[in-house]
């Protein structure tokens, strides 16, 4: 219930076209019902063979009402479908702006398949929260409500036996199908929502499963995912059948029930046989809006589960905030760390550990160490992903976390490992470092990344994670945004881990002649050509062991000279 209430305050804001939308509703309803109950009166009326004006109202009515209940139909579904549109487009922005706070620290815990299940059908799920879960229910009132009026005009005893039958069908029976239909549809949704994981998997793991023989047990282990939602919505379409058969035999118990009380009027006279084809049809037609309720129950159960799912997400605390008064980014930015600690949420160990150091402008520096030692760790907290958990990073003479995280992105720019290319054009790729680029700035921009022939291949799709272009392509693009950046400060994460060495040794020349004058921070494990770096950080366990330029740490015979001397074993080249 919380969940649901939670839900409907979302949807306040479009109250009054909810409303409207329900009016229209009833009246089309409302319209269906006289039309039924006038061609009833018309029909047993005439059977009397009355004088032709005699009739002339009813056959008015009947004009009245078939034309009203097209026209009126037709704008219920104009206002509902507008309202749901509405809704389901709010529903989006809002879920984005949520969500985007707590990437990447928060989403962590999420596949990506999870999450896209959750913002793509979750949301989905949530536009029938007022076609298919409000507003059949209200319309079934209001139009219980009409006829017990027009009913009660003519016999109070007949109104309370129809009322006796509509709680039947509208709550009775409703509470039933809960009963036996629990769990069922938000089995379906986590039904779906594994399928999802596994077809991913399956695409994106293909090779491997292929490769290591576990193809067959993979697809076995779909199919059973398969046939378990199957199941659950074969139970749910068993569900729906027995409320709707029992909704049918209410309505006929109570067509008998609505008979047999105004059955005294009938041998009044012929007026009153007229009334008991009107109070029959009037009657049958009363319980249309009640054979909607399992849909709607079904999708209330539905959207329920997707609302938990979404707020699972959106009550997660972000683990980066903006200052409520930014400051503003200075000129000069220095870097210097003062006893910097950082743990993992749920880890014991620091992943830094009381790190303190200090980065002039302009200066290129490496930071090394072994895997595990905190390199990576520390570029997400340059680029304020996450929070240090003690100490202080501060960027031009402040704290990180005096800055807004969109200025702060704006003038520390990140080349990571895996660069991710976007489904799209070379140029849309580029346009994400800054929209506003001319094409001029875009050559430019790949010319100095070493990607000059690119100029006409601008418009050319990238492919799925830019599959179509190379490893090396892809990061010297990643260099070429991070031109197009123009940010003072760069930070490479293993910018080159994946690339060969003559390649490595290529986009190394070329960030180095790209980004000349700024500051440069290369983060890496591979110690070629360090001798380049005007200073050199050593991590080990997340504590700084070393810090100097290449000569002179190696003749520290320290931990620096310990790597240097194991990889170049390995590779058979001289230190």
């Amino acid at each position: 219930m919380k969940t649901f209430l939670r839900l409907v305050r979302i949807v306040r804001p479009w109250t009054g076209w909810m409303l409207l939308s329900a009016l229209l509703s009833f009246l089309a309803t409302g319209s269906g019902i006289g039309l039924l109950m006038t061609a009833a009166y018309l029909i047993a009326k005439a059977a009397l063979e009355p004088p032709l004006a005699a009739l002339q109202v009813g056959i008015v009515g009947v004009r009245f009402f078939g034309l009203a209940r097209g026209v009126v139909r037709y704008l219920e579904r104009l206002a509902s479908h507008d309202t749901t549109f509405r809704i389901l487009t709010s529903l989006r922005v809002w879920f984005y702006d949520a969500l985007e706070p707590l990437a990447p620290a928060r989403l962590m815990q999420f596949r990506s398949a999870d999450l896209l299940q959750r913002s793509v059908d979750d949301i989905q799920s949530l536009e029938n929260l007022y076609t298919r879960v409000l507003a059949p229910p209200l319309t079934a009132l209001f139009t219980a409500l009409l006829l017990w009026l027009l009913l009660g005009s003519f016999s109070v005893e007949a109104a309370l036996v129809l009322l006796a039958f509509h709680i039947l069908a509208g709550i009775g029976i409703p509470l039933l199908s809960v009963r036996l239909g629990r769990g069922t549809e938000s089995g379906i949704i986590r039904q779906r929502t594994r399928e999802r994981l596994q077809a991913v998997d399956f695409i994106e793991g293909i090779a491997e499963l292929q490769m290591y023989g576990e193809l067959e047990r993979h697809l076995r282990e779909m199919r059973q995912a398969e046939r378990k939602k199957l199941s659950l919505e074969r139970r749910s379409a068993l569900v729906d059948g027995m409320h709707e058969t029992l909704v049918g035999l209410t309505m006929n118990a109570a067509v008998l029930a609505v008979l047999w009380s105004v059955m005294p009027l009938a041998r009044a006279g012929a007026e009153s046989g007229i009334l008991l084809s009107v109070a029959t049809l009037a009657v049958m037609a009363s319980f249309e809006p009640f054979t909607m309720l399992p849909a709607s129950l079904r999708h209330l159960e539905a959207d329920v589960h997707a609302g938990e799912r979404i707020f699972e997400i959106l009550d997660a605390e972000p683990e980066v905030r903006d200052p409520d008064a930014p400051a503003a980014v200075p000129d000069r930015l220095p870097i210097t760390a003062e006893k910097l600690s950082f743990t993992y949420p749920g880890s014991t160990r620091p992943a830094l550990d009381a790190l303190s150091f200090s980065i002039p402008q302009g200066s290129k520096v490496a930071v090394v160490g072994p895997s595990g030692s905190g390199k990576s760790t520390l570029t997400s907290l340059l680029v304020r992903f996450w929070n240090p958990t003690e100490g202080t990073l501060a960027l031009g003479g402040n704290p990180i976390e005096a800055y807004s995280q969109e200025e702060l992105r704006r003038h520390v720019a990140l080349i990571p490992q895996r660069t991710y290319v976007f489904s799209e054009t070379i140029r849309q790729n580029l346009l994400l470092a800054r929209p506003g680029a001319s094409e001029d700035e875009l050559v430019s921009a790949l010319r100095a990344a070493g990607l000059g022939h690119f100029r006409a291949r601008l418009d050319e799709f990238a492919g799925q994670h830019g599959m179509q272009l190379s490893g090396g392509e892809r990061q010297r693009l990643a260099i070429a945004r991070a031109i197009l950046q123009d940010a003072p400060v760069v930070v490479l994460d293993e910018a080159t881990a994946s690339l060969d060495r003559p390649t490595e040794r290529e986009v190394l020349r070329r960030v180095e002649e790209a980004f000349e004058g700024r500051t440069l921070i290369t983060i890496t494990h591979r110690l070629q050509e360090m001798e380049r770096f005007e200073r050199i950080l050593v991590l080990k366990n997340g504590r700084l062991a070393e810090s100097g330029t290449h000569s002179a740490l190696m003749k520290e015979n320290g931990v620096y000279c310990a790597m240097w001397n194991l990889q170049h074993r390995r590779t058979g080249t001289e230190a």
